[in-house]
């Protein structure tokens, strides 16, 4: 009897956990197993090449594979005086070497991100190398371009010996190095991109606001409405979702222009005496975006207020809250999950916009997008579209990160 009880004694709640774990283990791996492809298609095709282009943020090869004797050189050499006779004659064989590989371009276009003028020096030095004597090289260099004596420019070459720079990063935040190492800003005249980054986060903010002014009113009247009446609402809502952003932008470039619609409706009204400028200015540039945007906001917001039971406003109403009291006290907080995921979703895609601000923006509405595809597409500088992609990566987990913690991600409902 006795060892019949004994049998019968339950597991504790350690050995049923892990009981519990082992009985569901095939069907977590049966479900990691169908998720698998769509892991791997991501990786490799989002992952990986965002991964790898923001490596090249930080590399740095054209001065290590195309001068590594003078690289070799100047390894001892203190960095206050002009660099012995050695470095001269290993920069002219280096030089020599990449004449013949049509390398010295590529040098000069990389030394030249450091300091203008660089790129004639070294082609300069390419162009005359047969026309060098035998003897002290170190004159010579200084007859073609006095700079050549200079410490400050071997500097700028001994730097950039290194596999990795930290250079397009500090860029993109307006600092650089100097002949010493160390880290200073950059000349008030050349501080451009902080500038360009708090432009984009004030009009990624004026597009949230916007969105929210005019998407809040809307939800709460979608979700107030009949059924039939709310289903054609939400289509006009949706309905710009369904055609391209190019051709949306390209509406407003329509309607915004000096003889569009809405001057022309504007001086038919009586409202302005003169055609106003509104292409090519902030306000073009938010108003769009507005547009593009307002979906994002509002269907979150109208899917936390189809949540809220009616009952609850009528039973505010009924123990003798006025109707704004009501609705502000009871209702709105409600509400929150549905503003909050809104208008972060907004704000950190406003971030990104490109083509909306390139058609419809001035010189000064163009966001951290339009200078990444400049430095792409017309000067071929990928480290400097690197580091700025890194700077609004970091930018927007950053906003993310502080919104989680202020709002909390069990508040935050998509719908």
């Amino acid at each position: 009897m006795t060892e019949t009880m004994s049998l019968a004694i339950p597991p504790t709640s350690g050995s049923l956990g892990a009981a519990l774990r082992r009985a569901e283990r095939p069907n977590r791996l049966r479900a990691f197993a169908l998720a698998l492809p769509a892991l791997l298609f991501l990786v490799v095709t989002f992952a990986a090449p965002i991964g790898l282009f923001l490596t090249t943020a930080v590399r740095n090869p054209e001065v290590r594979s195309v001068l590594p004797q003078t690289v070799a050189a100047l390894d001892g050499w203190d960095g206050r005086t002009t660099p012995g006779e050695e470095a001269f004659a290993a920069l002219a064989a280096d030089l020599a070497r990449a004449k013949e590989d049509n390398t010295a371009a590529s040098l000069g276009k990389r030394l030249n991100y450091e300091s203008a003028g660089m790129r004639s020096r070294i082609m300069s030095v390419v162009r005359h190398l047969g026309n060098l004597k035998d003897g002290a090289l170190a004159p010579q260099f200084a007859a073609l371009d006095p700079v050549w004596a200079s410490p400050d420019l071997w500097a700028i070459i001994k730097r950039n010996g290194s596999a990795v720079t930290p250079y397009y990063l500090l860029t993109s935040v307006d600092l650089a190095q100097d002949a010493s190492g160390g880290i200073e800003r950059v000349e008030a005249s050349q501080a451009v991109f902080l500038d360009i980054l708090g432009r984009t986060l004030w009009i990624a903010a004026l597009v949230t606001a916007a969105t929210l002014v005019l998407g809040f009113p809307t939800a709460y009247v979608i979700s107030l409405a009949p059924s039939r009446i709310a289903g054609f609402l939400l289509l006009l809502v949706l309905l710009p979702l369904w055609t391209s952003l190019l051709v949306r932008t390209t509406a407003w470039v329509v309607l915004l222009q000096t003889d569009g619609v809405i001057n022309q409706i504007l001086l038919a009204l009586g409202l302005t005496t003169e055609k106003l400028q509104l292409m090519l200015t902030r306000f073009g540039t938010v108003t769009a975006m507005t547009h593009i945007q307002l979906p994002f906001t509002i269907l979150p917001i109208l899917s936390v207020m189809k949540s809220i039971p009616e009952g609850q406003m009528r039973a505010a109403r009924s123990l003798g809250a006025p109707p704004f009291f009501a609705f502000w006290r009871v209702y709105a907080p409600q509400t929150l999950p549905g503003v909050a995921a809104g208008c972060l979703m907004t704000f950190i895609l406003s971030l990104g916009y490109y083509i909306t601000p390139a058609l419809v923006g001035g010189p000064r509405d163009q966001m951290m997008s339009n200078f990444i595809a400049t430095y792409i597409n017309r000067d071929l500088n990928w480290g400097m579209a690197a580091a700025l992609a890194c700077l609004l990566l970091v930018m927007t987990l950053s906003i993310y990160l502080v919104f989680l913690r202020l709002v909390g991600a069990e508040r935050i409902k998509l719908g």
